[in-house]
Order: structure tokens, then sequence, then C-alpha cells
């Protein structure tokens, strides 16, 4: 039983460019905490991540929706979470603040990977475990599918983890090779271009066989002549990914993105405004092949089934951390896989939840494998940080969603 609640506000300035994109300059990366604790003595730490100013307002209203759980057992809770979930996010004075999105949200996230990281230690294993050794029921119990009816009933999602079922022991085998990951940290926009050089060939050299740089410059011939370098120092087999930060107008991405194509991105991450579903269509339409990443700053379930909808979208980064928490990633994971589209999250976590999502990706909901986003800088401060080895990440051990802080 749920014996008491808290929230943290936790921060952790990085400083010397790291994290720094078209955007946001300064980046001091913060995560809005959620802690509860029940009477075995166990603790169920949460995530949401902002950078930095505002996050106490989170947690404020993490604290809010985290008292509604005290007295009940996460057994309890878990049973029915997709309408518990809901209850939460329909409470009428906090939904004007949303509905979905801002603060509201992410204070649902931080609760909600709170509730599943303790039934995962209730149950004394890892976070990706527990998902897999779910039934379907299980699983769709704990989504709130409302408002995707036209396009995923609960039938349907069930139907998609049932098809899967067959063919998972298949896929097992991604817990011994470890899922492959990205170098983000080559390439963010406030370092210089001898920096970004030397990067490349670390990350080559660590065994990352993709790499991310950071774009949106005032100066377009900036970008050009930086992600030259970088396609340059990888060589062509290596994937290069290409990230604005929302930073272009569509008329700018328009203009930009046909030049940058000529160094062959694996992909363009958020080129302009996220809510701007049709302005999407219209680039993704008018750069392919090249294909677009979507999604690090979408809020919710029914903004991805637009993106969806419209097929503009090549590579879908909800990210665990943003969208409602874990219920609310596997919602759009389902989404995603009946429009056969990827799921490569954006990881505002560092990875340390996503390393488990995407094993409970692949193997009970047979996504392909593509890669999942790697970032370093906060790593001292996790009690089990994500191991990469030779660019991969292992499969986590530690009880579980990886998400306790120092």
């Amino acid at each position: 039983m749920i014996t008491s609640i808290a929230a943290r506000d936790a921060r952790y300035p990085i400083g010397s460019g790291h994290g720094s994109d078209a955007i946001h300059k300064e980046p001091v990366y913060s995560y809005a905490v959620t802690l509860l604790r029940d009477d075995k003595g166990r603790t169920g730490s949460g995530l949401a991540f902002t950078l930095g100013a505002g996050n106490d307002l989170v947690c404020a209203a993490a604290q809010f929706y985290a008292q509604r759980l005290v007295g009940k057992d996460i057994e309890e809770i878990m049973a029915d979470f997709g309408a518990r979930q809901k209850t939460m996010a329909d409470e009428q004075q906090f939904r004007w603040l949303g509905p979905h999105k801002g603060i509201v949200q992410l204070a649902l996230s931080s609760v909600t990977n709170a509730c599943w990281d303790l039934w995962a230690k209730s149950r004394g294993v890892p976070l990706w475990k527990l998902l897999l050794d779910l039934t379907p029921e299980q699983i769709v119990a704990t989504l709130d599918l409302s408002y995707l009816e036209d396009e995923l009933t609960r039938e349907q999602a069930l139907k998609i983890i049932r098809d899967a079922q067959p063919t998972r022991a298949s896929r097992e085998g991604v817990l011994k090779s470890g899922y492959p990951g990205y170098d983000t940290s080559v390439g963010w926009f406030n370092y210089p271009d001898e920096q970004v050089r030397e990067n490349c060939k670390r990350a080559l050299a660590a065994g990352f066989t993709a790499m991310k740089l950071k774009v949106g410059s005032p100066d377009p011939e900036r970008d050009i002549r930086r992600a030259n370098i970088v396609r340059e120092v990888a060589g062509e087999k290596v994937r290069v990914m290409l990230d604005a930060n929302q930073q272009w107008t569509l008329p700018q991405a328009l203009a930009i993105c046909p030049r940058l194509r000529a160094m062959n991105p694996f992909w363009i991450e958020e080129p302009t405004h996220p809510d701007d579903v049709i302005g999407h269509r219209t680039l993704a339409e008018a750069i392919a092949p090249v294909k677009l990443a979507l999604g690090e700053h979408v809020p919710n379930r029914v903004v991805f089934k637009n993106y969806l909808q419209v097929k503009c979208a090549g590579f879908i980064q909800v990210d665990a951390v943003r969208v409602a928490g874990v219920s609310e990633f596997i919602t759009v994971s389902l989404l995603c896989r009946k429009y056969g589209v990827p799921v490569v999250p954006h990881v505002g976590d560092m990875g340390q939840l996503h390393q488990h999502l995407v094993l409970f990706n692949r193997i009970a909901l047979n996504h392909e494998i593509v890669f999942l986003e790697h970032i370093p800088h906060l790593r001292p401060h996790f009690v089990n940080p994500c191991s990469v080895h030779a660019g991969v990440y292992e499969t986590p051990t530690a009880i579980g969603a990886s998400c306790d802080l120092r």
C-alpha cells in the first residue's frame, strides 16, 4: 500500500555547450520527480523532463495527482490504470490547464512513471521483464485509449499484441545482443566545428554506427558546412541525422532541407513547429525520400494520431517523460505499429526508462529495431546508469525502471 508521496525538483546545470540546440542555448537538464513510498519500504521513482525554469510547477502538479494514490495498493492501481489515468487527466480544474499538454501532462507523466517503477519493484523484476510478463489484457488495461476510437479500439490494441505473440521467441535475442544506440552528443549546437569533428571520431571509436548533428543556425551555410564535416568524418555507411529543434518556419525548412539532402541524412528531425501537422506533411512531400523524425515535443496520443493519419512521419520520437508516461508511450507505439512507422524515442530520461520500453516494443509488438538515442551527461546522477558498450545498450538487470536518482 502507498503510504506517502513526495515530489523532488532535481536540476543539473551541464554547461560547456552540452545539450545546446538552435532553440535551447543554455539548458539546465531537470527532472520533476515523483516518489511513491509503500508499506514494504519500496519507493517508486517517476521522471518528467524539463530544462529548468518551471520544473517546480511540474512538481507541484505531480504532487496534486500523486496524493490520490495514497492508501492504495500498487496492484490495485495498475489493474485498471488506463481508467485511473483518464480520471486524473480529466480532473476538471487541472484539465483546463491542458488538456493533455504542458505542465499538467508532464506531471501526469512523472506520476505514471513512478507507478510503473513501483509495480516492477513490487514484483522484483526490471520494467522490461514486467512488461513482457503481462498478458495482452493486462497491458491494454493500463492504457487510456480515449479519443483514439477512430483508429485504435481496445479490440484492435489487443489484436496487435496477440498477433505478435507467436513469433516473440524469435525476437528475444535482443535481450542478449543489446539494443543499438546512436550518439546525440557529437554535434551540440554550441560546439565549434573542430569539436564536432573530434566528437565524430570519438563516437566511431566507441562503436557507434549512427550520430546526430544540431542544425537551425541563422546562417544556413553553417548548417551545411557542419553537416558535411560529420558526413566526411563518419563516411557513407554511418547514419547521420540532422535536428533543427523546431527552429525553421515552413518556408525556411522548404528552402534549406533540399540543400541538406546532398549529405544523405538518415532523417531530418523537428524541422518546424511541432503542432503544425499539415506543415510537416507539406515538407515531407517536398523532400522525399528523405524522412522526417517527429515527436520530441508532441504532448499526447491525439497529436501523434494526426501525424500518423497524414503520413508525414518517417520515424516517431515519442518520449515517455513528456507524454503521460509509460502507458501513453505504449499507446503511441501501438498506433505506430498499426501504421508501420518505427518508434525511435527521444530520451529526456537519458535512456534510463526507454531502454526498457524499446525491448518491449521489439519483443511484444514486433517493432523493427532502429536504434535508441544516447546522451551521457546525467549518467553520474543515476543509481543504476544505463550501460552502453560498443554503441549498444546492454539489457538492464536491476529491478524497476532504472530511474532512481542519487
